[in-house]
């Protein structure tokens, strides 16, 4: 379910247009949206090192897990308005990623 490199511009540029028009965040939440999305994008790299033979299950897990870490963190400086805008994106794009996965 690899997406290709102009798959992985549409989410990042769409993702960069949700943080700024729908969300409206601040400069600081989103200094600190970046700084989350950063370390959870790391952290799957660094699985992926470690672990090359890891299965595609695999990798969905521990990108969920890391989902589950930034919501926490998230709840912490997003309005309660801010997260519910954010949860219905992190939906829509549960459901693109799954229908890429399922054609893939």
């Amino acid at each position: 379910m690899a997406l290709s490199p102009e798959e992985r511009e549409q989410v990042a540029n769409e993702l960069k247009r949700f943080a700024t028009e729908d969300l409206n965040l601040s400069t600081d939440q989103k200094e600190k949206l970046h700084s989350f999305l950063t370390e959870a994008h790391e952290k799957v790299a660094e699985y992926r090192k470690q672990n090359p033979n890891a299965t595609r299950e695999d990798l969905i897990r521990k990108v969920a897990e890391n989902r589950t870490a930034i919501r926490e963190r998230l709840t912490k400086f997003l309005t309660p308005e801010q997260l519910a805008k954010w949860d219905a994106e992190v939906a829509k794009a549960k459901e693109f990623l799954g229908q890429k996965a399922a054609s893939a």
